[in-house]
């Protein structure tokens, strides 16, 4: 493959991962398009390349997207051993490739277990990502030898999908981070307006009447929120008060 046909094709893959990342709204689903668009990528006529994406939590692996329900069986199948191609991966930032699996000496029990699933290669690619999070791209096949001359492309594309990846998460986060300011900025505008409320009727400051609100919450055994949305709606305040950080 020349190098203008290589550029072109990560090029490709690159934009194709944006628009994934652009046209999703989480992670999980960023995942799973993912897995589904690595193995049709490797895919040739005649033969399926399955696609499974491993997730080191705490020292346990996990699966987080998959191309098919066979790629999920074999990740979880390695998960049965201390160790393997795809969980060495991960952990180590190494790429591993068995290219027979009937020829392997490094995981004998798993890869011999494996074959006899009518697998016959395994490519596992390790992602690059922050803060202590490992995973890996796994790709196997019933073909020997099928990634001979696709291990440069795969790590290439793992590096893309690291990127985009780390910027899907990060997207994840803010979302979280802005959805859960939202929240506390509606609730924050509900007690004080019964705040307000209270200090009407009960001519009162608005410590006491803070007070007041919170203990009817304990008494009730109910959030201080939901105590001031009873008092708000007893005035004739049916919705919910609007914040001016909401759009």
């Amino acid at each position: 493959m020349s190098t203008t046909s290589t550029g072109t094709a990560e090029d490709s893959t690159l934009e194709h991962l944006q628009n994934m990342i652009l046209g999703t709204d989480d992670v999980e689903n960023f995942l799973d398009e993912l897995s589904h668009y690595t193995a049709a990528k490797l895919s040739g006529d005649d033969d399926e390349v399955l696609c499974g994406i491993t997730l080191l939590r705490h020292k346990k692996a996990v699966t987080v997207a998959s191309s098919s329900e066979r790629a999920q069986a074999m990740d979880e199948l390695q998960y049965e051993y201390p160790d393997g191609p795809c969980l060495n991966a991960a952990r180590e930032h190494v790429t591993n490739y068995i290219p027979d699996l009937n020829n392997d000496a490094r995981w004998r029990e798993f890869t011999r277990n494996v074959a006899d699933r009518g697998m016959r290669s395994i490519l596992a690619v390790p992602f690059q990502l922050e803060g202590g999070a490992s995973a890996a791209l796994n790709l196997y096949s019933d073909e020997v030898r099928k990634f001979d001359d696709v291990i440069e492309i795969a790590e290439s594309f793992a590096v893309q999908a690291s990127n985009a990846l780390r910027l899907a998460l990060r997207l994840t986060q803010h979302n979280d981070t802005e959805a859960n300011l939202k929240a506390a900025m509606a609730s924050r505008t509900t007690i004080d307006l019964a705040v307000g409320i209270i200090m009407g009727q009960s001519r009162c400051s608005q410590e006491s009447a803070f007070e007041i609100l919170r203990d009817a919450s304990s008494h009730r055994n109910i959030k201080v929120r939901e105590v001031a949305a009873e008092i708000v709606a007893s005035v004739g305040q049916k919705n919910e008060p609007v914040t001016h950080f909401q759009h």
